[in-house]
């Protein structure tokens, strides 16, 4: 398994692997083809990766109201970019989950790039959240994330020394949404940790809060209201998040390390 990835090394480093040697990223959360997750997919296929695609159905239907036949990634989508592309189905509030999903992702190859995009999320505030709502949301948003990252560190060949990488997606949002925030705080210190404990890995680890992005999620009062803060005058779209994900991944972006990017388009400003 590593000496096919060992072989193009040098390929992957000068950011053009062929096509028998594409690196293999697992990118989480991509249950909705409009999604954060869909997107970062779509721009790593255009740029030479094969890719492992979590989402969890039950999740996408209660929350987002998919319809269940329609979620989960454009696999179709991505494989006439060129990538390998293969959706599993997955419940990170199982403890055992994590582990798995590595395990299946990286079956024809090591697992070369991380993407946390997953998340619960389920508006309550101080006052209204309840304590089963909280826990699901630190089982899935924090202690998986922790779990996923540990996984991918234990499978990570030497042969792929300093091209490993991990990215996590992050929010702000906690006002009127504490345990969507604060679980999400919480993966921000673990992503972090992960950038000094993996390092003699040759692991990178950043996390990106790319502030409020239309998904479709927005009515025309809170598009408008939002976009009036942007000072481009615009909300920031899935291809904006990928793009920045996309660097972060490639060769080049290995330098970066250890930080919270706010790639918000200035609306943190």
């Amino acid at each position: 398994m590593e000496s096919r990835y060992a072989a193009s090394v040098e390929a992957v480093r000068s950011g053009t692997p062929s096509t028998a040697d594409r690196p293999l990223a697992l990118i989480t959360g991509v249950g909705r083809r409009e999604g954060l997750g869909a997107g970062i997919a779509r721009e790593l296929a255009r740029q030479g990766w094969d890719l492992a695609l979590s989402h969890w159905t039950p999740y996408d239907v209660r929350v987002h109201g998919v319809e269940a036949q329609e979620a989960g990634a454009p696999v179709e989508e991505l494989r006439k970019l060129g990538a390998e592309a293969r959706i599993i189905e997955v419940d990170l509030q199982d403890p055992e989950a994590p582990a798995r999903l590595l395990a299946e992702a990286g079956g024809r190859a090591p697992v070369r790039a991380l993407v946390l995009s997953h998340a619960e999320s389920v508006d309550s505030s101080i006052l209204d959240t309840g304590v089963e709502s909280f826990d699901r949301h630190v089982q899935v948003n924090a202690r998986a994330s922790w779990l996923l990252v540990k996984a991918f560190a234990e499978q990570f060949p030497p042969s792929l020394q300093g091209l490993g990488r991990i990215v996590a997606l992050t929010s702000d949002h906690t006002v009127h949404n504490l345990p969507y925030g604060a679980s999400k705080g919480a993966l921000d210190r673990i992503v972090l940790a992960a950038a000094r404990e993996l390092g003699h890995l040759g692991i990178s680890a950043n996390v990106v809060n790319p502030g409020p992005i239309d998904t479709g999620w927005m009515d025309d009062a809170t598009r408008a209201a939002l976009t009036a803060r942007q000072p481009g005058g615009r909300l920031g779209t899935p291809e904006d998040v990928a793009a920045v994900v996309a660097f972060l991944l490639s060769a080049p972006g290995g330098w970066i390390n250890g930080q919270l990017i706010k790639a918000d388009g200035g609306f943190s400003a």
